[in-house]
């Protein structure tokens, strides 16, 4: 039976086709809400859990497991009957539906969907997103036969069930924004963001969206902190030699020969495996299927790999990265930006960190004096070469000066660290070996990111593509290497955690032992969990959460929503 309700969906800009998606009911609620929301969600994956999401899964436990089969349309009688879990869906409209729960009653079906919180008291008796949400779904009905006289919300939070008339009006909003929401899909154009909306702060997607940060360049105003708090989780490291990772229903297990722990895998962000380390396929699996990436590295700390589950599907940001790739003029742009970045970082460095027990203070500001130069210089190179020229010159400045960092501990048992320069395959001395492991820690933290992000890790622009090479993570690691990597060992020297003991000779190849390297892991994931006010937005995050931003912010230079990639240059 048909309702005389409907009107025709005008034609879209692309017939719907059996390899076109159709839009999830879900996905139109959300586009009424808010269209870069729903573009994420739908067109690019995107997807972040916040409390509000819990709460919705939560609201849904029940009414997503089936329940009675949903008669067909001829089969209708006059007897009340409540069924669960519906899914059916419209060629016509291009759409699917889950519903919760399709009342019958009187030859007639009514589809209620279920909203977590309590009734809002607004004149049509629920926002339109939702109301929008249920009149998806009763055109669904209708287009498969159901007469649909209205439907209805349920809000568990205030046990109250609140009627959607199905007017004209509604029908017309709601095929207005299946077929802007298809339009945009097809487009490949992510909308705006909003402007200063107050739906931002409680959005999950907030800290992926980064709806202020991206209107700062055209609107001005200073962002809100809106950023979710960090994730709880954190790396799980595994260096030990013969180690076994595998999993117990939700929890991970490190088994060696002495003894055994245990992690619950939501307090994991990442696993990484430095050396002879095994994990199981059924552990490997499951952490696939929870997007939790695994990195593997040499027992010296050489970042060797990754392994991920189906990873960011957002075929797009690739696209507009590889477009950026085979432009001379804006790889060069992109490398200046970045190499001028890390000049500025590396003479930070050495402003703050100089030693007051060395008092060459010429030396110092020689050497700030110079890499202030260089930095004014690269940031107008016009060449690649020369531009390698700049940051090898800067960077022999900058390590020559490196001592100049560490502590000199005449009268503790502190010990004290050499260094003269800069040297690796292999480091020669303790403090280049820290610094090799740092920099591969880094590497594998930025590989891991930019892949998360949409991003190709291995396709750069100032590092040069190479088999097995994460030229992208190097690229934009290049202005953190100081701020991160040479902290975090400056850090470890000076307060005496890793001492000459924990370091082993082998011909002119010096190495970190297990206690060294756990001692520096620390020092870095530490530095990584410190907070710093990011100098463009103003707001305070971990740094953990900043390289997070930075390379969506990228993504979103390399898209065309922001003109340039703003660079973290802390004071």
């Amino acid at each position: 039976m048909t309702s005389k309700h409907q009107i025709p969906l005008p034609l879209p800009p692309s017939p719907i086709r059996d390899n076109t998606p159709l839009v999830p009911a879900r996905m139109v609620n959300e586009w009424v809400y808010c269209p870069r929301l729903a573009y994420l969600e739908w067109v690019e994956g995107e997807w972040a859990d916040s409390g509000d999401t819990a709460q919705g899964k939560r609201a849904h436990a029940r009414v997503d497991k089936s329940g009675k089969q949903l008669p067909s349309p001829e089969d209708l009688g006059d007897e009340m009957l409540k069924t669960r879990s519906i899914t059916l869906s419209s060629e016509r409209l291009g759409v699917i539906a889950k519903m919760d729960v399709v009342e019958i009653s009187e030859g007639t079906a009514m589809p209620v969907d279920f909203k977590k919180g309590k009734r809002p008291h607004v004149a049509s008796g629920a926002y339109e997103p939702e109301r929008v949400q249920v009149c998806t779904q009763a055109m669904i009905l209708e287009d498969n036969g159901y007469e649909v006289p209205q439907g209805a919300l349920w809000y568990v939070g205030s046990r109250e069930k609140v009627p959607v008339i199905l007017d004209d009006e509604l029908r017309a909003k709601t095929i207005s924004a299946i077929s802007a929401l298809r339009d945009a899909a097809a487009s490949g154009h992510r909308p705006p963001p909003l402007e200063n909306s107050p739906k931002c702060p409680r959005c999950s997607l907030a800290g992926i969206c980064l709806p202020d940060e991206t209107n700062l360049f055209s609107k001005k105003y200073t962002p809100r902190p809106l950023n979710p708090s960090d994730d709880p989780a954190l790396p799980l490291y595994v260096q030990t030699p013969g180690a076994r990772l595998r999993k117990s229903g939700e929890r991970l297990i490190v088994e060696t020969e002495e003894d055994s722990m245990e992690v619950p895998m939501i307090d994991v962000s990442q696993v990484v495996l430095l050396g002879p380390v095994s994990v199981t396929t059924p552990a490997l699996h499951e952490l696939m299927k929870s997007e939790i990436p695994v990195s593997w590295l040499s027992t010296g700390g050489w970042f060797l790999g990754h392994t991920t589950g189906t990873g960011n599907g957002n075929v797009a940001v690739r696209e507009a990265q590889y477009r950026c790739a085979f432009d001379e003029n804006r790889c060069l742009a992109l490398s200046r930006n970045l190499v001028t970045a890390k000049i500025q970082n590396s003479r930070t460095m050495l402003r703050r960190n100089w030693r007051t027990e060395r008092e060459d203070t010429t030396s110092k500001d020689q050497a700030l004096e110079r890499l202030k130069r260089i930095a004014k210089q690269a940031h107008n190179i016009d060449n690649v070469q020369q531009l390698l020229g700049a940051e090898g010159e800067a960077a022999a400045i900058y390590f020559a000066s490196f001592e100049n960092m560490l502590a000199k501990h005449p009268r503790s048992n502190l010990p004290n660290f050499s260094f003269s320069t800069r040297n690796r395959r292999p480091p020669t001395d303790p403090v280049n070996a820290m610094l090799s492991l740092a920099y591969a820690l880094l590497t594998r933290t930025f590989t891991t990111i930019t892949s998360a992000v949409g991003l190709d890790p291995y396709m750069g622009f100032y590092h040069r593509p190479r088999h097995g090479r994460p030229a992208l993570a190097l690229d934009l690691m290049e202005p953190f290497r100081p701020i991160v990597a040479d902290s975090c060992v400056i850090q470890a020297i000076n307060n005496g955690e890793v001492k000459p003991k924990d370091f082993i000779f082998n011909g002119p190849a010096c190495s970190l032992k297990a206690g060294g390297r756990k001692a520096l892991i620390s020092a870095f994931e530490r530095r990584m969990d410190q907070e710093t006010t990011h100098p463009l937005f103003g707001y305070q995050v971990s740094m953990r959460r900043l390289i997070n931003v930075q390379a969506r912010l990228m993504a979103r230079h390399l898209q065309g929503e922001i003109p340039v990639y703003p660079n973290y240059l802390p004071r």
